[in-house]
């Protein structure tokens, strides 16, 4: 997945547990563990506005886009000069 949630960082500089969090954002440590582990498709800007505000950060603090390996290949298309944009 291309986009990596980084609570786990924030979380330890400022020395919170995981359940602290889950409370002062009014979700279930269940849900942050979903967050943490890269397994959600989603998040809603309601709940990314109530992380930003328990742990006292930017969203670009908490996400992180990574390219995918396949996109990390040049197209083949791009060298033979087609013109394309």
């Amino acid at each position: 997945m291309p986009i990596v949630v980084e609570i786990d960082v924030m979380l330890a500089r400022r020395k919170m547990s995981v359940g602290t969090l889950a409370d002062r954002v009014g979700v279930t440590p269940a849900n942050i563990a979903v967050l943490k582990n890269g397994r959600a498709k989603a998040v809603r800007f309601t709940t990314l506005d109530a992380l930003c505000e328990a742990l006292e950060c930017q969203p670009g603090d908490l996400l992180r886009w990574v390219p995918d390996a396949d996109e990390l290949q040049e197209d083949p298309g791009e060298k033979s000069g087609d013109g394309g944009i």
